[in-house]
């Protein structure tokens, strides 16, 4: 973006794609102590620099409460590019309130070099230094990298019963933390909450990466341990037992003693500290569904109000130039060479709405492009580019701009495909307009609907108007709500304004619009729990 707010598009090194992803994991040792009675509070965060000055934010790990030697369980996720200089700067802060806000918390330090740097490392480790350069105390700061190769989430549920009590004063206050096997030792992989004074304690499902459990290897040991918590940081050891992940996946639910090694040394009959139940669900990917044999079918709805401009003048949005291109034709293309490779049969459906049509010129909504009820299906994006030329001069732009009708009738085929009862379909509907939508109402109402059946809905809108409309519809920020109130259940609308990918090539349209697409179809699927149509190949 050019500093007069204009949009300004050019291929960034970061454009190219990446090498691969790198998962980061972060411990310091010997932290400042900012707090009076207690521990600092720490809580690191990545920034990241690939272009001279600009720094953003990546991520942030969560707080480790009264810590000044803290391991931090959440692992910071980056896109690796060989030939580009990724600048990182790790930030560690004393966290005194719940404000996101940085400023007024106190800085312990930090660290920065180059993600090539702690790659060809594979593990680094260096001392922090505060803003004026000046050492943090004896504060440093570990940074381990490894390449992902492995995509899948494991789904956890986990209780415990009967463990043992550790506070004198009401119970204990139990947590999980699970390791991984590395070659230098146990790693820190996963921490649970905390359950408030309870011995028979039900955590709330939580997910963990295969790579940062197992590194992706179902028989490699998995430590998990049970302490209660202390609010000066002091926790208690309750119990510890090992397993590993092709014990845990072809068993329902599986339960493991907890074991104290210091009490099972002093109790003859010693027997457990308690038994924690572990029930596991795979998380299935994208490429899961996919490669299970589930179908994108992709819809296209073109606008043909008159807010348009006629056609034949070189004005209008529907005006095809010397070139044969248009606003319209651009975004069909764009996003029609992406989907089509997910569809085996190739075609699609194309309608268009808000025109006067032959032979009985009445206003019509949803008619098909090739004005053929019985098969409005054409043949790949070149059928879908060949039938709106060839329906242009044949209809009388005009109004208003309704939504509702082209979403409800995708929908009917979505309710469908859902009666099935498999993950074997999942439709994309492409609405192009120039305007406001006249029905506003009742399309909340139908996206609303819609959010419960396996589709979603790419919107771009071609021209200078005022898309206020589509930025609501887009649920990026709030749950999209029907005029009654009711909430959708997901965010299934991602929309565009062409104006902003005018003068960028072609793909980066499709790669804005689509962006979302791979999560609504996963969340989707899980959603209705289902799985796909063919089991993917387990490793």
């Amino acid at each position: 973006v050019s500093g007069d707010g204009n949009t300004k598009y050019a291929i960034s090194p970061m454009a190219t794609s990446c090498v691969t992803k790198v998962e980061l994991t972060v411990s310091c040792e010997n932290l400042l102590d900012m707090d009076v009675g207690s521990k600092s509070d720490p809580l690191c965060v990545l920034l990241m620099n690939t272009s001279g000055n600009q720094w953003f934010e990546v991520d942030r790990t969560e707080r480790v409460k009264n810590c000044l030697s803290p391991k931090f369980a959440k692992k910071f996720v980056v896109d690796y590019y060989f030939e580009v200089v990724q600048k990182l700067r790790f930030c560690l802060y004393d966290i005194d309130n719940k404000t996101i806000d940085l400023s007024d918390d106190d800085f312990l330090g930090e660290f920065e070099c180059s993600l090539g740097q702690i790659v060809s490392s594979s593990k680094l480790t260096r001392p922090l230094v505060l803003k004026n350069k000046k050492p943090a105390g004896k504060g440093t700061i570990t940074i381990s990298a490894e390449e992902i190769k492995d995509n899948r989430v494991v789904n956890f549920e986990m209780e415990a019963r009967k463990l043992d009590n550790k506070d004198f004063f009401g119970k204990s206050d139990p947590y999980l933390e699970f390791y991984r096997q590395t070659e230098t030792g146990w790693q820190l992989a996963h921490r649970t909450e905390v359950v408030k004074n309870n011995l028979n304690p039900c955590w709330k499902p939580f997910k963990i990466p295969l790579r940062s459990l197992c590194a992706g290897d179902m028989q490699k040991p998995i430590k998990i341990e049970c302490y209660d918590y202390d609010n000066d940081g002091s926790h208690d050891l309750i119990g510890i037992f090992e397993t590993n992940m092709k014990k845990l996946i072809f068993v329902l639910q599986a339960e493991f003693e907890c074991i104290n090694s210091k009490k099972k040394q002093k109790k003859k009959n010693y027997k457990n500290s308690g038994v924690v139940s572990v029930k596991i669900t795979r998380e299935y990917t994208f490429l899961d569904y996919i490669m299970g044999g589930c179908q994108i079918n992709f819809t296209v709805g073109i606008d043909f109000t008159g807010s348009n401009g006629d056609p034949r003048s070189p004005d209008s949005l529907h005006y095809i130039s010397p070139q044969g291109v248009n606003e319209y034709l651009s975004a069909i293309w764009s996003v029609g060479l992406v989907v089509q490779d997910y569809d085996s049969d190739k075609m699609f459906p194309a309608f268009g709405f808000g025109a006067q049509i032959p032979p009985s010129w009445q206003v019509s909504h949803e008619f098909p492009l090739n004005f053929n009820p019985t098969n409005p299906f054409c043949a790949g994006v070149e059928g879908v580019v060949e039938a709106y030329r060839m329906c242009l001069p044949q209809v009388k732009l005009y109004g208003p701009t309704n939504f509702a009708p082209i979403i409800n009738h995708m929908a009917h085929f979505a309710q469908q495909a859902l009666q099935q009862n498999t993950a074997s379909q999942y439709f994309v509907l492409l609405i192009i307009t120039d305007g406001v939508i006249t029905d506003m109402d009742q399309t909340r109402g139908a996206i609303v609907a819609a959010s419960r059946l396996p589709m979603s809905i790419i919107i771009v809108g071609v021209g200078k108007a005022d898309f206020t409309d589509m930025e609501i519809l887009d649920g990026d920020d709030g749950r999209l709500r029907s005029i009654t109130g009711e909430p959708a259940v997901r965010d299934i609308v991602q929309f565009v304004p062409f104006r902003k990918f005018q003068n960028a090539p072609r793909e980066m349209l499709a790669q804005c619009v689509l962006a979302e697409l791979p999560q609504q179809v996963t969340s989707y699927f899980r959603y209705i729990n289902l799985s796909p149509p063919q089991e993917p190949k387990q490793s």
